[in-house]
């Protein structure tokens, strides 16, 4: 399964947004098969908040652990957010 999150914007802010934006797509996270990977892809996301990101992406890592993972991006909002996440929720995230 790969979530684009260009679906929900360009501009990923607020963590109202963000949580609204997970649980519209819960249902669809239904759909994944046990072990199967859920890949996250940043392309044409221009703004990516920790707010935003934490309502959205540690649910996520909480749901499916080392399942999800996060495509590569040069996006420096989305790098900088992973990082914060990663440091605040101590947990790591894994990349392709």
């Amino acid at each position: 399964m790969i979530i684009q999150l260009k679906k929900f914007g360009t501009t990923l802010v607020s963590r109202q947004m963000g949580k609204e934006a997970f649980l519209a797509f819960s249902p669809s996270l239904n759909a994944a098969k046990e072990k199967e990977a859920v890949r996250v892809d940043f392309e044409g996301v221009n703004t990516f908040s920790p707010s935003w990101g934490d309502e959205f992406l540690t649910p996520l890592h909480e749901k499916f652990g080392d399942n999800l993972i996060l495509l590569p991006t040069e996006n420096p909002s989305v790098k900088m957010t992973v990082e914060m996440l990663e440091e605040i929720n101590n947990i790591k995230f894994r990349n392709k």
